[in-house]
């Protein structure tokens, strides 16, 4: 029998409870009903959700505790949590009237975005098994294919709690026909990108030449401004973040592109070729 261990998985199950919480809480309200506030305790939530994702792999690997069930368990409770989550808390919190074109457009956006997360995922996991073992963590941990399905779903509840916040209201009024187009355009733009062949740095890969008292110094000044405005101004905080991690890397990937494949610069951001196999 194959060992399953216990605090990886229970991590794991951490995860999958916030995103079926934000599931249940949303489906509870009516369309159009979610406030400003409960949108911004949904995306709380799944911070503490993309934190226990990174921490379940990170405890598995130093703990050599990784297994088949943990990792099959990690891409479901993903699929769940930054997948279907985001969509059924848009749908939710957009005033949108029932049976129009804009609703179906909404919805359609949305199933496209969670269809394009599960898409990723099972890329993903395609080519851990196709790897070879001895390569695979080196591949995998440098940059991902496509933009990974926390950081949309990030950019997406971020983009959508900013439109929302009384900082953007007060520079321009949104009614919610303008916010609807916008969310549509957002979902279908993070939903190209998840399946995309471009690369996206992983930060558990960043590496930076500065001194050690020098970058204590610089991670504590960094911490203080970042709690200040997760306090103050957590829709833009949160949105900028989740925002230029997207731009950096798309901004990487085209310098690339236009530099061509005889540059050696940003090597690593060249596009991945296709290689879906039926």
């Amino acid at each position: 029998m194959k060992k399953v261990y216990l605090l990886p998985n229970m991590i794991t199950a951490f995860g999958l409870s916030c995103g079926l919480f934000i599931i249940f809480k949303s489906s509870m309200t009516g369309p159009g009903e979610g406030t400003f506030e409960s949108v911004q305790a949904s995306a709380v939530i799944l911070i503490l959700a993309a934190l226990a994702d990174l921490l379940d792999g990170a405890l598995a690997r130093a703990m050599s505790a990784e297994s088949e069930f943990g990792g099959n368990f990690d891409s479901l409770s993903d699929a769940v949590t930054f997948g279907v989550a985001p969509s059924v808390l848009i749908l939710k919190s957009l005033s949108v009237e029932p049976g129009t074109s804009l609703s179906f457009f909404v919805t359609a956006a949305a199933m496209l975005f969670s269809m394009c997360g599960i898409l990723r995922l099972v890329r993903f996991n395609t080519q851990s098994l196709s790897k070879d073992p001895s390569n695979q963590e080196i591949d995998i941990t440098k940059n991902f294919t496509g933009l990974p399905i926390p950081g949309a779903a990030g950019a997406l509840v971020s983009g959508h709690l900013l439109l929302l916040s009384p900082e953007l209201q007060a520079l321009c009024s949104l009614d919610d026909r303008k916010i609807s187009f916008v969310m549509i355009g957002m979902m279908l733009f993070l939903g190209y990108l998840m399946l995309s062949r471009w690369k996206f740095p992983s930060l558990k890969t960043l590496q930076l030449r500065v001194p050690s008292f020098n970058l204590v110094f610089l991670t504590v000044l960094f911490a203080v401004f970042l709690f200040y405005g997760i306090v103050y101004y957590f829709p833009v905080v949160f949105a900028g973040l989740s925002w230029a991690y997207i731009f950096v890397a798309c901004t990487l990937s085209a310098i690339r592109q236009i530099a061509g494949r005889k540059s050696k610069t940003l090597v690593d951001f060249e596009p991945a070729p296709e290689d879906w196999e039926n």
